[in-house]
């Protein structure tokens, strides 16, 4: 018999299962992962109504609804949780409103909970550490919505929560706010279902300190504000289906010092979701990083415009960043398209030391730039600061180019400033690498669309090893060489790879050549296995066996 042929069931079989069964044992230690209870969050609640306008909201666009809204939200959490339901209709808010646990507010189609321009939201709290970050990060209170230490919370569509215009982007005065959500330490956060945050100040959403977060299906437009949504000191998050239009950041990942403590960040995935950031990053880590980032899975990514970033990454704070995983994104009309920089700002609590950034992969990842333009950079510190361990597969970048010849040296750089302009002009129109190990290319290219660029596509100065395989360069035609080289100690390969008319690469600069798997050894690429490994697992979920 086939070893998986099932058989049939014996009386005798039968018996001992049952006496199996009685003496099993029953503490919850025993009990198989899979039928343990789910914690508190993740449980399914009880969902009684509680409608605002049942406590005295108007709806009218005019009437102060806020206090009603606060009723309801007190009656639902009384009540053991619900659902405080917006029908149709605007509700003014002129007062900050208070989350509660186990509660999800629920805006009807139609429905547009909306900010006063005579505002009496409550007053910035005291931060003794406010030294560590800028000022909207450090007080939470000044918010249309707060909640502090909730479980089981959410916000859901398809209505509409707008500020409108009426929140600040910079230091708010006395009764004015600067964010529509601001939440700390919670765990169990449910935030999409079709709802829509508009014009939300300095942050539409601000998390800091949670845990399990979920949105599916939310929108966000802060194009004329500032920062669309921040999560901070953040674990367990998934995000999709998102829409965020930013003037700010669009959707940023950072890990500050206030809530007066060092926390981590990570398990992080976002799958099919539109981005995009007039004035600064589109999808970003940093510039606070206390607490150390790892797991963090970006695919089906579409993003529309960036002046700074794309896809960026610095470590300024002291964190250690690991374990990042971007595929399928594509790129338009993008300053900066891909950036990673250690710096040693170290704006952080508890005397922190430079951070490291290592094991990133990058899969099918297409960007066209746009001027002025930052050419695509790895940038790390000296000594052990070194970003370690980051691969290229798929990646095709077109940058602006147009610049003349100029000098191969280093560029200056400003280590405290985390900005793409922080490092003047790269002497490469495409890849500048600066003390970076263990970095390949494969099967990617990069290309200017200006007539010409006098400088080599590629320079990597200090670290190695460095390896291209099947790596295509478009030649500029004053350029010196198309891949330089300058004190790689690492060592450096090159192999099947040619220019855009099928030519031979030139190469220049000082450094070893090696052999083209050499570069497959090394600390750098123990992280980067190991992150192939959990990005393996996760598009497994995603879409099946890979």
């Amino acid at each position: 018999m086939h070893p998986f042929t099932k058989r049939r069931p014996t009386l005798v079989g039968l018996l001992l299962a049952a006496l199996l069964a009685l003496v099993q044992p029953t503490t919850a230690l025993a009990t198989p992962s899979a039928a343990r209870p789910a914690p508190k969050s993740q449980l399914p609640t009880s969902t009684p109504e509680f409608n605002v306008k049942d406590y005295g909201a108007k709806g009218n666009g005019s009437a102060n609804d806020s206090l009603a809204v606060d009723k309801a939200i007190s009656a639902a959490n009384a009540a053991g949780g619900g659902t405080v339901r917006f029908p149709s209709g605007t509700y003014k808010s002129q007062n900050t409103l208070h989350m509660k646990s186990d509660v999800t507010l629920q805006l009807d189609s139609g429905a547009t909970l909306k900010g006063s321009d005579a505002g009496k939201y409550d007053a910035p709290e005291p931060n003794p550490y406010d030294q560590y970050q800028d000022y909207g990060h450090s007080h939470f209170h000044n918010a249309m919505i707060y909640g502090d230490r909730l479980t089981n919370i959410g916000f859901t569509g398809p209505g509409v929560i707008d500020g409108g215009g009426n929140l600040i982007t910079g230091n708010p005065k006395s009764g004015q706010a600067d964010k529509i959500l601001s939440l700390t330490r919670c765990d169990g956060l449910t935030l999409g279902g079709g709802i829509t945050l508009r014009r939300g100040g300095h942050f539409a959403a601000l998390i800091n300190g949670c845990t399990h977060v979920t949105s599916d299906h939310l929108t966000i437009d802060t194009a004329s504000d500032r920062d669309g949504w921040n999560v901070i000191s953040t674990t367990h998050v998934t995000i999709t289906n998102a829409t965020i239009a930013a003037n700010d950041d669009a959707l940023v990942f950072k890990s500050d010092y206030a809530l007066g403590a060092k926390l981590t960040n990570g398990h992080v995935t976002v799958h099919d979701s539109k981005l995009s950031a007039k004035c600064c990053n589109a999808l970003m880590f940093g510039s606070e990083t206390c607490g150390d980032f790892t797991d963090y899975q970006f695919q089906g990514i579409t993003i529309n415009g960036a002046d700074k970033s794309g896809l960026g990454m610095v470590s300024m704070d002291g964190a250690d960043i690991s374990d990042v995983h971007y595929r399928d994104i594509t790129m338009t009309d993008v300053h900066s398209p891909i950036m990673l920089k250690t710096g040693t700002r170290k704006r952080c609590g508890n005397s922190p030391d430079v951070g490291h950034i290592s094991g990133v992969t990058y899969d099918n990842i297409t960007a066209t730039g746009n001027s002025p333009s930052f050419s695509p950079t790895l940038w790390g510190e000296s000594g052990a600061h070194h970003i370690d361990g980051v691969t290229f597969t798929e990646v095709h970048l077109t940058v602006p180019g147009g610049n003349g010849a100029m000098s191969t040296g280093a560029p200056s750089n400003n280590a405290t400033d985390y900005n793409p302009s922080s490092i003047s002009t790269r002497p490469a129109y495409g890849w500048y690498l600066h003390n970076a190990d263990h970095v390949t290319f494969t099967d990617s290219s990069v290309r200017f669309a200006a007539a010409d660029d006098g400088r080599p596509a590629v320079i990597a100065n200090g670290g190695g090893p460095v390896a291209f395989t099947r790596f295509t360069v478009q030649r500029g035609g004053r350029s010196p060489y198309d891949l330089g080289f300058q004190n790689v100690a690492g060592g450096y390969c090159v192999t099947d790879s040619k220019n855009t008319t099928g030519g031979a690469l030139r190469i220049g600069g000082t450094g070893s050549t090696q052999s083209c798997g050499a570069h497959e050894t090394g600390a750098g690429m123990a992280h980067v296995t190991a992150g192939a490994a959990n990005r393996a697992a996760h598009l497994d979920h995603l879409e099946g066996p890979v």
